[in-house]
């Protein structure tokens, strides 16, 4: 299944985010696909990220992060970057991009 997400990152975080990002955790990687991710990507547009997310079972994927202490460390670093944030804990399955249109 492909999943589609918007989050925001804080506009004077930009910097940190992006290195963050260019330093990911093996540990969460390899985390991020035993719970059943393909592939993630984030797309920055400003301020605005965009997350498109291939995976057997996007449920299953949040449950196995939330689990995961690694996932635990990487959000709390991120809630420091974004104003808006992934909820890995109460309605993250909510928070998916309906599909508008496709080809």
């Amino acid at each position: 299944m492909r999943i589609a997400l918007h989050t925001r990152v804080r506009a004077d975080r930009i910097d940190e985010y992006e290195a963050a990002h260019r330093a990911v955790p093996a540990e969460l990687v390899d985390a991020i696909r035993a719970g059943g991710a393909h592939r993630w990507t984030i797309w920055r547009s400003g301020t605005d990220l965009f997350h498109v997310i291939e995976c057997e079972d996007y449920t299953a994927l949040l449950a196995y992060l939330n689990a995961q202490p690694v996932n635990a460390a990487w959000q709390a670093r991120m809630a420091e970057l974004l104003d808006v944030v992934h909820d890995y804990w109460a309605g993250g399955a909510a928070a998916v991009l309906p599909v508008a249109w496709e080809l």
